[in-house]
């Protein structure tokens, strides 16, 4: 939803409207009142909703007031896309930067504000009721206007999921079929993410532990993958579990573990050897960036994968990518 279908007059009061109904209501302000360029976009995750939200400077303030009046009972998490965000609840204040997580209690007042000077404003916000989290809100209180980075562990997991999901909802990737697995995901890894930095993870399902395992080791292995020593072996002391467990949680999957990580150093060679930017790369060179031992093992892998040779494809893409490059770069004819 975008608010420049709207007459500029208009722009601002709608998105106050959208945010108090989708998320919670506010006491909104901005120097861009008068024509307040944003988009909203939903999407229901089971019981969870995603919004992803751009917009420019505001700011948007839950009174006790409003509290009293109307309280999903949510927790929000927020992935902070593009410029700088301050926000304060419990006599607490955070400062956040793009790539920062933050989580908010809408049973408590709060005030935020997108910074000025920075361009638009960028979040993603992943509503979860309270009743759906196996923590205790008064165990999360110490969490909130609270800056949580993402360089490392689940922090890093969560944001490079919600990322990856909410851009899959943007460009209409995500099916109605899909929605109910993706937000049972998401609430694994938000619970892991938040019981990790509370010292709670006795409190979380065993199912929950689980696929919060599952999430790290996938990570783990497409962050090496051009390591040719990769093995099932090295994955299950990595994660200091035994061999015969590491593979018990790959088994409701479609491929075995070591399947999987050959298909994606495929894709991952696929991708490499349609790119114009690497084309002075010998093919096995780019195989073994990924991991291939053997340029001909990889050939046969390929073409098992693919049902061509590595090169028949790198041919076809690149003379593809030519074609479209000379299409752009030739100018526009004039009629007369």
């Amino acid at each position: 939803m975008r608010s420049e279908d709207l007459p500029a007059g208009d722009r601002f009061q709608w998105w106050r409207e959208q945010c108090a109904r989708d998320i919670v209501p506010t006491v909104a302000s901005s120097p861009y009142a008068d024509d307040f360029r944003a988009t909203v976009t939903l999407a229901e995750l089971g019981p969870l909703q995603l919004s992803v939200l751009d917009f420019p400077e505001v700011r948007a303030v839950r009174t006790p007031a409003l509290v009293r009046r109307s309280d999903p009972e949510h927790f929000g998490l927020s992935v902070i896309a593009a410029n700088d965000l301050w926000f304060a609840q419990r006599d607490r204040d955070c400062r956040l930067s793009p790539g920062d997580l933050l989580l908010h209690d809408t049973s408590q007042p709060f005030d935020s504000r997108a910074l000025p000077g920075a361009g638009r404003g960028k979040m993603l916000l992943l509503q979860l009721p309270k009743s759906q989290l196996p923590l205790r809100p008064q165990r999360l209180n110490q969490l909130l206007a609270r800056r949580l980075p993402t360089g490392t562990g689940m922090n890093a997991i969560l944001a490079r999921y919600l990322t990856g999901v909410a851009s899959a909802v943007v460009q209409g990737e995500v099916g109605e079929r899909d929605t109910g697995r993706l937000g049972v995901v998401a609430l694994d890894l938000v619970a892991a993410a938040l019981a990790a930095i509370v010292d709670a993870e006795g409190q979380l399902a065993p199912e929950t532990r689980r696929r919060a395992l599952l999430a790290r080791i996938e990570e783990f292995v497409e962050l090496n993958l051009a390591d040719p020593e990769l093995t099932p072996a090295v994955i299950a002391a990595a994660h200091h579990i035994s061999l015969g467990y590491l593979h018990r949680l790959f088994q409701s999957r479609e491929l075995t573990l070591a399947a999987w990580i050959r298909h994606r150093r495929l894709e991952r060679c696929r991708v490499d050897l349609a790119d114009p930017r690497l084309r002075h790369l010998p093919i096995g060179a780019i195989a073994g960036r990924w991991g291939f031992r053997h340029p001909a093992d990889f050939s046969r892998a390929f073409r098992t994968a693919y049902g061509m040779p590595p090169g028949d494809h790198r041919r076809q893409a690149l003379t593809a990518s030519d074609v479209n490059g000379s299409l752009e770069a030739a100018p526009a004819s004039v009629s007369s």
